[in-house]
């Protein structure tokens, strides 16, 4: 049988992507891993500022995730903590609403989701997750929750602190529990920990993160506006290779920005979804991504001439 010649826009995809390989430099295991690499020291100075006062006698940081006190000036409360506080009925102390009230601008002018990803020590457990996931083969994405379901989550915790007249969520928050088994070495609360890596490698793929968890609606929501983002400035070099939708969390939030050139779209991703956390960065061996503001709507476009070619236009 005589092999199929490949036709002439199959030669001038593959004809694109080896000049892009020729022009771009090689990239090491740290170029590959810089984000995942700095999100996990992150996640572990954010532990460790709990962790110098009970190792050490050096107290940086006193209380939770959910309320502490740093070097014994600077008050820090979950914003979400605090609303549940005013659902419940509860009368917060005046140190508890300055807390919330700096964290809330923080992540609000910086990235609401962020937390997600450069703090939340229940991020690296459903990374594991995901990544033992593909190591087994169990590709299907299973039982999906529709990503707006979060939202009722968020709703019900709400409801369920004003009618009990308590901090509802923070009893079973898996963030607060992998928190306790890092810093106090509660062994109860692993059963909480285990139960999300479990719910994301055989029930639904990165289910919990980006489907379940109200705390991550949460600060989307408080982070909606916010200046940091990630922009596809040079969308244009883009191969289609669909890495970037393989390893962001939050793939829908891709699109709107890598796909928009035609319809005048800016190329910075504004998803309130989007938490962040330089995966696609990390991945793209064409350097489409990087780290930007949200009034940032510059875009390389050298590559313009070749993807027209690839798609049969006439430059």
């Amino acid at each position: 049988m005589t092999a199929l010649s490949p036709t002439p826009k199959a030669r001038l995809n593959r004809e694109a992507r080896l000049a892009a390989q020729e022009v771009l430099p090689a990239r090491g295991f740290l170029t590959r891993n810089k984000f995942l690499l700095l999100r996990r020291l992150s996640q572990t100075l954010v532990l460790a500022l709990f962790l110098t006062g009970p190792l050490f006698g050096l107290w940086i940081a006193k209380g939770t995730l959910a309320s502490s006190m740093t070097f014994g000036i600077l008050p820090l409360t979950d914003p979400l903590v605090l609303v549940q506080m005013l659902a419940a009925r509860h009368a917060p102390e005046g140190l508890a609403i300055l807390g919330a009230a700096i964290v809330a601008v923080g992540y609000a002018l910086v990235s609401g989701r962020a937390y997600c990803s450069w703090v939340c020590p229940i991020n690296p457990v459903t990374d594991l997750a995901h990544w033992t996931r593909e190591k087994l083969g169990l590709q299907s994405k299973g039982w999906q929750p529709k990503p707006e379901t979060r939202f009722w989550v968020l709703a019900m915790v709400l409801v369920v602190s004003g009618v009990t007249g308590s901090i509802a969520w923070e009893l079973v928050n898996p963030i607060t529990h992998a928190f306790r088994v890092v810093v106090f070495g509660a062994t109860a609360s692993l059963t909480f920990v285990v139960a999300v890596f479990l719910f994301d490698l055989f029930v639904a793929r990165r289910g919990w993160c980006s489907h379940l968890c109200p705390v991550g609606a949460f600060y989307g929501l408080l982070g909606a506006g916010a200046l940091v983002k990630v922009s596809t400035f040079k969308r244009a070099a883009c191969d289609h290779c669909m890495d970037c939708y393989a390893v962001c969390p939050e793939p829908h939030v891709i699109s709107p920005a890598l796909e928009g050139a035609k319809k005048g779209a800016s190329p910075v991703i504004s998803s309130r979804d989007c938490t962040t956390c330089g995966r696609c960065i990390d991945v793209c061996d064409r350097g489409v991504f990087r780290f930007t503001h949200r009034f940032d709507a510059s875009e390389t476009t050298t590559v313009d001439a070749v993807r027209s070619n690839c798609s049969g236009e006439t430059p």
